[in-house]
């Protein structure tokens, strides 16, 4: 009987880029003339905006801006101020080229080393470099052998499990709510958002994203060192077209903002201001897949060839939704500084590897704004970190995790010359794993087996725990099944040591 081989396609998966790019941060910043004259900078952040990754003929191109944010004590008694400058930018990255399916694109940051001077009262320079950190994972169709028959063939069979992408679709919102001032701000320092999702919905063809953008504002309504903190929350409600997205389908939401802007009223009533919170959704729609493919075999009756191949799924290790406390204690370098305000910037979330596995580690910067001997502000930083619980028995090489991180409530206590601050930060995150597993790409008959002369009908092989019956019969081109019966074993690995018949296959 002539041999039969039956295929099909899975998805496969593997990563396409683990780069870091360096962008250059070179900018002069004039300061407005309704602001302060600076006397003294006090810090300089940099955060990227990423509004828009495309892939197109191998090529990422990602699109966005730095945002450069300067805090400077201003002259006089004015106490904080505050003033930003976006710096745009388009990098592009050379990517394998990819299926029709979009692939899973991470960009993550933080500053090299930044330098910012005050050239004049009304003149800031700025110079300095952004680390810009790119992971992609892409997944296309492979060709695999499913069964075998005829010929004398016995087959090895395995399972592939997990995960096929369905769409990838990024889209951004705009939700905007009236907000009222307890005192009316004349120094707008900081607005903050986070995200919270409430709903994520499937339909044919379409995600139902809800949930609310929430920015916590810091402000000064007069000169000096009173800071006033307003919360505000504003819902959103989207549509997005994933093409064959379902309800048997499961989705990964990230929801970052990007920007938050703050209209004044009219004149007849200046309390009433719009909130604006744009953010980015991306949405990740995938299904579950499970696929039976031949990884090994042989025929009793005819010599054959086979070709090898290794087929890499993508698999689910994880899914975090979850705050982490992070925190530092110590003196301050000026055992007489005052803590005005404290926050903190999430920077990554990385995988780490360990003697156990791998586990994922969360960093996050805390600033503490304090007022000097000299009543000079300062801002001091520390970097803090915390090990997620959760232990991978996968190395980095072999893992992706896509994830977004917010600080909230970050708190700072003095007592004596010891201070403590705490940040919670919020970590969502989607964590994948490739497993890689050996199948058969191509099975063909090259003519009947060979038998020496003198071929005995019977053999008696001595097995030790943990042999594969397949394995056995292979070497002695037996039917795994007659040297099962002969035995009274189960087919598989075996237990224990035993003795073994191994009747001829002719």
């Amino acid at each position: 009987m002539e041999l039969k081989v039956y295929k099909d396609t899975v998805t496969a998966a593997e990563s396409i880029c683990d780069t870091k790019l360096e962008l250059p941060v070179e900018t002069e910043m004039l300061i407005p003339d309704y602001l302060p004259q600076v006397f003294k900078i006090v810090k300089c952040f940099v955060y990227p905006v990423v509004l828009q990754k495309q892939v197109m003929a191998g090529r990422l191109t990602a699109e966005g801006y730095l945002r450069c944010i300067v805090y400077y004590q201003g002259d006089g008694e004015e106490g904080l101020c505050q003033t930003e400058q976006k710096i745009p930018f388009t990098k592009q990255v050379e990517l394998r080229e990819t299926a029709n399916v979009a692939p899973v694109i991470q960009i993550s940051g933080e500053p090299e080393y930044l330098n910012c001077r005050a050239v004049s009262g009304r003149r800031v320079d700025v110079r300095g470099a952004y680390a810009l950190n790119i992971t992609a994972c892409a997944q296309e169709e492979n060709e695999i052998i499913t069964a075998l028959a005829g010929g004398g063939i016995e087959q090895k069979t395995c399972e592939l499990a997990g995960i096929a992408n369905v769409g990838i679709q990024e889209k951004l919102i705009t939700a905007e709510e009236d907000i009222s001032f307890e005192k009316m701000p004349v120094m707008i320092l900081s607005t903050r958002c986070e995200s919270e999702i409430s709903e994520v919905k499937l339909l044919t063809g379409k995600a139902v994203v809800k949930g609310t953008l929430s920015t916590e504002i810091v402000y000064r309504a007069a000169p000096g060192e009173e800071f006033i903190h307003e919360k505000k929350q504003a819902p959103f409600n989207t549509v997005m077209d994933v093409d064959g997205a379902s309800e048997n389908c499961k989705a990964f939401v990230l929801v970052e903002p990007t920007g938050c802007t703050i209209t004044a009223g009219p004149e007849e009533s200046p309390e009433q201001n719009l909130l604006s919170i744009t953010a980015l959704v991306q949405v990740r729609v995938y299904r579950e897949i499970q696929q039976i493919a031949v990884c090994d075999a042989f025929s009793t009756q005819d010599e054959i060839e086979m070709n090898r191949g290794e087929r890499s799924m993508e698999f689910v290790l994880d899914e975090i939704d979850s705050a982490f406390e992070l925190g530092t204690s110590g003196a301050l370098p000026d055992e007489h500084a005052q803590v005005l305000e404290a926050w903190a910037t999430p920077l990554s979330l990385d995988i780490v590897e360990q003697d156990a596995g791998s586990v994922l580690r969360c960093r996050a910067m805390l600033h503490l704004l304090c007022k000097n001997a000299l009543g000079e502000l300062d801002c001091y930083d520390k970097i803090c970190e915390e090990l997620l619980p959760g232990i991978y028995p996968e190395d980095s090489q072999n893992m992706m995790v896509q994830y977004e991180l917010s600080a909230q409530d970050t708190t700072a206590r003095q007592a004596g010359t010891e201070t403590e601050a705490h940040a919670a930060v919020h970590v969502k995150a989607l964590v994948t794993g490739f497993r890689k597993t050996d199948v058969l790409q191509d099975v063909r008959s090259t003519g009947p087996r060979e038998r020496k002369d003198g071929d005995i009908a019977l053999r008696i092989y001595f097995a030790q725990p943990g042999e594969d019956l397949f394995d056995i019969a292979k070497r002695y081109a037996a039917s795994p099944q007659a040297i099962a019966t002969a035995n009274q074993v189960s087919d598989g690995p075996l237990t224990e040591a035993c003795k073994l018949l191994i009747p001829s296959s002719l």
